[in-house]
């Protein structure tokens, strides 16, 4: 009972915090971002910003594996979380060196050794270079 013979308020029963953070991601995705094949409690919310940002730099232009962790570092994140975000999107590399090639050669001529050197530069492995090159047709 209470001071006046009233009943003692009903204690709040607390809400766990994983259904508070599922419900938030929920509600968050369904309004402002695709949906993901990922679950809240599998990935962490940095793990989750670092995956979606290196998905938006692949949409966007193409990218050796080691040149977007850098551009993923360069924004912030740890080279850790970089290579969790880039790894996740189980990119075909081969098929980035090719359209980078294609793109260095939208602006630019090169010999064949040139642009192989520029990939490798970019951050593509020998095989990559060599196969993003034959590719474009030199």
């Amino acid at each position: 009972m209470g001071l006046i013979g009233a009943a003692a308020p009903a204690q709040a029963q607390p809400i766990a915090a994983h259904a508070v953070v599922t419900s938030a991601v929920t509600t968050v995705s369904k309004s402002v971002v695709a949906p993901v094949s990922y679950s809240a409690a599998s990935e962490s919310v940095v793990q989750q910003n670092a995956r979606r940002m290196a998905a938006s730099y692949l949409k966007t232009m193409p990218f050796s594996r080691k040149g977007l962790i850098h551009q993923l570092v360069y924004e912030g994140f740890s080279t850790k979380i970089a290579t969790y975000g880039v790894d996740k999107q189980h990119a075909n590399w081969n098929t980035q060196a090719a359209r980078m090639a294609a793109s260095y050669l939208k602006t630019m001529p090169f010999s064949r050794q040139g642009l192989i050197e520029q990939l490798e530069f970019e951050g593509f492995t020998p095989a990559q270079a060599r196969y993003g090159v034959k590719k474009v047709g030199l």
